[in-house]
């Protein structure tokens, strides 16, 4: 008597099949090896408008370039007091010689007082707004005996 194939056993037949037979057909070449052309790059939106990269180079990292000079008749600082945005003030040397301690906000030869930072002073005389940093000493200048 002959065996009748029972529907599992043709199921299992055909996976069986396709697994032996898929790695087969994906290692052949054919269209398969074929890459796509890769799609045009567009040119960066104002890219004939971009600077020369030598140029882009030799300007300063952050913020502008080097600070104008303070005008002659600007304060001179020699140093910030106090801590800063709480009680710090600025001793200046006003165009006469003279010393004096200036809260922000305060005027002295007709400059105000408008900021402190770190290392300089921030003066204004109407629409004039000067940074005068804090004077750079040589090394060993605040040594005795020197």
């Amino acid at each position: 008597m002959a065996m009748k194939p029972r529907p599992e056993g043709i199921a299992l037949a055909a996976a069986g099949a396709l697994a032996i037979a898929m790695p087969v057909v994906l290692l052949l070449p054919g269209k398969a090896d074929r890459r796509p052309r890769a799609a045009p790059v567009p040119a960066p939106i104002g890219a004939g408008t971009m600077p020369a990269l030598a140029r882009v180079y030799e300007r300063p990292l952050f913020g502008a370039a080097e600070p104008a000079e303070a005008p002659a008749d600007a304060p001179r600082l020699v140093g910030i007091v106090g801590r800063l945005n709480v009680d710090a003030v600025a001793l200046v040397k006003a165009g006469d010689g003279a010393t004096r301690t200036l809260a922000i906000g305060e005027s002295v030869d007709g400059w105000s007082l408008a900021g402190l930072a770190i290392d300089a002073a921030f003066f204004t005389r109407g629409s004039e707004r000067v940074r005068v940093p804090l004077p750079i000493e040589p090394a060993g200048s605040g040594e005795p005996g020197q």
